[in-house]
């Protein structure tokens, strides 16, 4: 689950991080009294859950609460990525000396939190780490052992800051981490961190995701907070194959279908399912020197429409060249629908099923129907006694050109 800013820096603020006395407001009105309590020069900013807000105008300057009621204005009524802005939020410009990045976030590789600082801040720490590494200091944490300020301190002194404000970032640093922990949060940012004329540190931006399955703990401190249960967050805009597989499986009960793209550009699309098997064949595929254009679900014996029109939201994706149709043994899951519904999206869209379908890989329930019809048209299957890696090697040889593995199976 993502926050908007306003709610990230309430968050923050929570955990004892000082942060600038900003306002949230929803019209014109409420910005010119936000600007006039601030008394001073102001920044109006979008509330949207996308980038690009200074760029598209979503970030403006104001020296006066009336200019300040004038940007909002502008701001509410503009659209960013698609995305409609649920209110501005007005922050007193600082006088800042310094900018850092400051973030915990969690390291799918290491599977543990990771805490990054960089006096860097205010830009990418993408950017950052890979023109300027030295400016960038990483410490992990232990899932089970209280954290340290000790800890936060070693982030902190690896990109040479001393003295008081070594200090001053790490206790920011180390709340930062607590938060992270104590709210399950998969990623805590702070950019930037800024030091002002008067060596305070404040988090003049917040940025902040929790794991949706954890939403339903931290709901009554959620709810205290103002945060929108009912918003359902999506971690990007989906893409059009997204949202036309949901489409298709939300149109029919049957079965489960699902479809991910979003970091895929490869020409080898999957139609895959079985769980924990999808991720398994999406690595081995990988691994072997593959490329997958998607990532999908398929299971709880869909219905042929089901099956059909995964295969062929996958076979219209751009780059798409052959498709590699790969379960676990299934005992829920017909096979001939499955066999079915992927012959009849290549038919549909005017391809060879046998030159389309790099490998047919479903063990289980209706199996010898399914390769029945898989013969008539000539689509390479293999059973269970071929493993998921073997069957994800040979789809990848079939893509790369150097064709079809022999097997006792194949047709």
């Amino acid at each position: 689950m993502r926050f908007y800013e306003y709610e990230s820096r309430r968050i923050v603020e929570r955990a004892g991080i000082p942060v600038t006395q900003y306002g949230f407001c929803t019209t014109p009105e409420e910005a010119r009294a936000a600007a006039e309590r601030i008394g001073g020069p102001t920044v109006i900013k979008s509330q949207v859950l996308t980038g690009g807000r200074m760029k598209a105008g979503g970030v403006r300057f104001a020296d006066t609460p009336d200019e300040a009621a004038e940007h909002a204005a502008a701001i509410l009524d503009l659209e960013i990525n698609g995305h409609r802005p649920v209110g501005v939020l007005v922050d007193p410009k600082a006088e800042v000396e310094q900018e850092y990045y400051a973030a915990v976030l969690w390291d799918g590789r290491a599977k543990r939190p990771m805490m990054l600082f960089s006096d860097m801040g205010g830009i990418d720490i993408e950017q950052v780490a890979e023109e300027h590494p030295e400016h960038v200091g990483r410490g992990h944490l232990s899932n089970l052992l209280p954290i340290s300020d000790f800890q936060a301190k070693e982030v902190v002194a690896r990109v040479g800051l001393t003295g008081s404000e070594l200090n001053r970032a790490t206790a920011v640093l180390a709340r930062l981490a607590r938060l992270q922990r104590d709210w399950d949060m998969t990623l805590a940012e702070i950019n930037p961190l800024a030091r002002l004329s008067d060596g305070s540190f404040v988090a003049l931006d917040a940025h902040m995701e929790m794991e949706n399955e954890a939403v339903f703990r931290h709901r009554k401190a959620l709810e205290e907070l103002g945060v929108d249960l009912s918003d359902p967050r999506e971690q990007y805009e989906p893409s059009e194959f997204e949202r036309n597989v949901k489409a298709i499986d939300a149109a029919d009960h049957r079965g489960v279908i699902q479809g991910k793209d979003h970091g895929f550009h490869g020409n080898l699309g999957l139609v895959i399912g079985a769980g924990g098997g999808s991720l398994t064949l999406t690595d081995a595929v990988r691994a072997q020197g593959g490329k997958p254009a998607n990532y999908s679900e398929i299971g709880g014996n869909p219905s042929v429409a089901k099956a059909k029109g995964l295969a062929m939201e996958v076979l219209k994706k751009e780059g798409v060249d052959k498709i590699a149709v790969m379960m676990s043994i299934v005992s829920n899951t017909r096979v001939d629908i499955v066999a079915r519904g992927v012959i009849k999206a290549c038919l549909e869209l005017g391809k060879d099923p046998a030159e389309t379908i790099a490998i047919f890989r479903i063990p289980g329930a209706w199996e010898e129907e399914g390769y029945k019809i898989l013969d008539r048209y000539g689509v390479e299957y293999c059973d269970r006694s071929v493993s998921m890696w073997e069957a994800a090697g040979r789809a990848v040889a079939k893509i790369q050109g150097g064709g079809a593995s022999a097997n006792g199976e194949a047709s």
